[in-house]
């Protein structure tokens, strides 16, 4: 286990391993999706991954810290929530849609965030932030309208906002858990409960399925393996180096490579007016993460978004791509 505090250039490299391998996520669902219907493709990949982090969790030393069998009962439903809500609209979302698409859309989902804590009271907005929220918008609408696609696109595009207010709630519920468990911890629940989830959701699908080939195996392998388990202990380890706002922006590049894995790994192709709105939208986000200044008692304006994972194990984070 890494426990000291990486060098700065250390834990930018992880940092941005863990975006790049992020990014790649939507093209490989899009792909993989072709073999495996979606909420089977749900199930797979996080009943792996569940294995996997279980694995991890009782061989090291969290296994002396776990959380109450109370404590694991809100864990489990905020995996409900931000794993088999969440990743079963994102994955029909991609399904209907494209990869490039959910890569730049999902792109908007810190500004949600956002605006459903200014809603609820729980965050402060700034004329900065407004206006990085009304940029973000105006950006996934570029994306959403910027290229050819029938009546299933735009459904696809919709779910995929959708999912993006779903990943908003889930945030803030997360951030009640009192569990006080590491993050590794709190994410293995939370991916055990979502697996659990999903194998219900895919008995609708028991007509479709069939024995995955060896490329899908190793796709879905791909996804549990490196987006939901390597992905989230690269990204913990470089926050031990960084703040968490620096973490975040560095984390700008996912849309930006991901749309790149679309055009490799899905055959997408990308218009003039998804590239701008892709621009408009990290452009939008940047600023609606803007802390502002300190108020009058010294204290720094609320910051939003749960693409700042994981500074306490409850802490919001990136869907675990």
């Amino acid at each position: 286990m890494l426990t000291e505090s990486p060098r700065p250039a250390l834990s930018v490299a992880a940092v941005l391993g863990a975006a790049l391998i992020w990014s790649s996520s939507f093209a490989v669902t899009k792909v993989a999706l072709t073999e495996v219907p979606p909420m089977t493709l749900g199930a797979l990949r996080f009943a792996l991954a569940a294995l996997i982090l279980g694995a991890v969790v009782h061989a090291g030393p969290d296994r002396r810290r776990l959380p109450s069998p109370r404590q694991r009962l809100f864990i489990g439903l905020a995996g409900l929530l931000g794993i088999t809500a969440y990743f079963a609209l994102e994955n029909v979302g991609v399904d209907l849609a494209t990869a490039s698409d959910a890569t730049l859309i999902v792109a908007s989902y810190p500004i949600l965030t956002l605006v459903l804590e200014v809603l609820a009271g729980r965050a402060a907005i700034s004329p900065v932030r407004l206006t990085g929220m009304l940029v973000a918008v105006a950006g996934v609408w570029l994306v959403v309208q910027g290229r050819p696609g029938g009546s299933h696109s735009l459904w696809g595009d919709l779910l995929l906002i959708v999912a993006g207010v779903v990943w908003a709630v889930y945030n803030m519920l997360a951030r009640r858990d009192g569990s006080g468990a590491s993050p590794i911890v709190v994410t293995y629940y939370q991916t055990l409960a979502g697996a659990g989830g999903f194998v219900l959701l895919s008995l609708s699908e028991a007509d479709r399925w069939s024995v995955p080939g060896g490329s899908a195996v190793l796709r879905i392998g791909f996804l549990a393996g490196l987006c939901s388990v390597a992905a989230f202990l690269l990204y913990n380890h470089g926050l031990r180096g960084l703040e968490p706002s620096v973490a975040v922006n560095l984390l700008n590049i996912v849309p930006v490579a991901g749309s790149v894995w679309a055009v490799v790994l899905a055959g997408e192709r990308l218009t003039l007016a998804q590239v701008l709105g892709g621009a408009v939208v990290i452009a939008g986000v940047t600023l609606g993460l803007h802390r502002g200044r300190k108020t009058a008692s010294g204290a720094p304006e609320a910051a939003a978004s749960r693409i700042s994972e994981r500074p306490p194990a409850s802490a919001p984070r990136p869907p675990p791509r």
